[in-house]
């Protein structure tokens, strides 16, 4: 066989980038699923599938300040992206081409860049956005294939049909104001009726004791004897915990509501594997080293668990939690084997 003929032909490259555009669909609608279920969830979110450690971790891109734009998906200009080229390969004209050529080399682009910002801003890859960076490039790769071969053959990547173009963003900023709508609609149910679904879960919750250690670091004090208080709240919380977010909130609006009444200890309780025997895999990365900073220092303790609840997102980065402890003049917390101890002992309190 000569090599002309092991050559990948023009049907075979277009099966490539149908394909690869078809990857790009399924892992973009899998991200937008899981961004809506880590953001909003129903009930206590477990963490997606892929949070396999504190690398391989898709919690940290769902919760990233780039996973959004005004409620609207990253994952959607995905999900756009890999149906336009398909399309491309449905209906292959000369515009058509020369349009989806040019998205693929953006996208390529794009991809590359968040590629890199997970890497060296975040410190993690989510598996799910692997899988389109993977199918994104070899959409690209395709397609470059496919281009004529010359000295310009970069030109043919920059030359899209204006009118093609205009169509598909009519499109595209038409899906994208139907998931911010969307977006907007699940905020408010999560303060509405996915609130009174917790509420009706914790009341069919089975009864338990106090823990036979009270943690010391609380958020609310009426009494100096935690048992003494008329309102007593044992809070398991994690730093990092959407759920405990919203906790957080909830509990701010009760101090204003019973003033001089409560006293809520705070049980540290991260969903790390690496402080927390009970869990058996790192759900939120982070949330270790946030408990060792709130607690190294009892007197600094209230203000280092606000500043966390009000930067929460913020919170899942690691240099954001290195100018906390430095900022609190905790730097020592996350070597300090007294504060580690200490955590430790609360979290294994039953």
């Amino acid at each position: 066989m000569s090599d002309s003929q092991a050559l990948p032909t023009g049907r075979d490259l277009s099966l490539g980038i149908a394909l690869s555009s078809l990857g790009m669909i399924i892992f973009a609608l899998l991200t937008i699923n899981h961004f809506f279920a880590a953001n909003f969830p129903e009930t206590i979110f477990k963490g997606s599938f892929c949070d396999f450690s504190a690398f391989f971790n898709c919690d940290s891109s769902a919760y990233s300040s780039l996973t959004h734009f005004f409620g609207v998906p990253l994952g959607y200009l995905g999900l756009a992206a890999g149906l336009f080229l398909l399309l491309g390969v449905i209906f292959p004209s000369t515009a058509m081409k020369k349009t989806i050529r040019t998205l693929a080399l953006v996208n390529f682009l794009g991809v590359i860049a968040l590629f890199l910002y997970s890497l060296l801003g975040q410190k993690s890859l989510c598996l799910l956005c692997l899988g389109y960076y993977l199918s994104s490039w070899l959409a690209f790769l395709f397609l470059w294939r496919e281009t004529p071969s010359d000295r310009a053959k970069l030109k043919y990547f920059f030359s899209p049909s204006l009118k093609i173009t205009g169509v598909a963003l009519v499109f595209l900023l038409w899906g994208a104001y139907g998931y911010h709508q969307y977006f907007q609609a699940k905020t408010a149910a999560q303060r509405g009726g996915v609130a009174a679904k917790v509420v009706r879960e914790f009341y069919s919750l089975e009864k338990v004791p106090n823990p036979s250690f009270i943690s010391p670091f609380w958020t609310a004090k009426a009494t100096e004897n935690f048992e003494e208080a008329p309102i007593r709240i044992v809070e398991y919380a994690d730093f990092l915990c959407p759920d405990c977010l919203y906790l957080f909130y909830q509990l701010e609006q009760l101090k204003k509501e019973y003033p001089g009444q409560l006293n809520i200890a705070f049980q540290f309780f991260p969903l790390e594997a690496k402080c927390n025997q009970v869990v058996d895999k790192d759900f939120h990365p982070g949330a270790c080293e946030l408990s060792y900073i709130a607690a190294y220092d009892p007197q600094k303790f209230l203000a280092i668990h606000n500043e966390i609840f009000l930067n929460f997102k913020k919170a899942r980065q690691p240099e954001w939690r290195r100018k906390l402890a430095k900022k609190y003049g905790v730097e020592k917390a996350l070597t300090d084997e007294a504060t580690h101890q200490l955590v430790a002992k609360i979290i294994n309190t039953g």
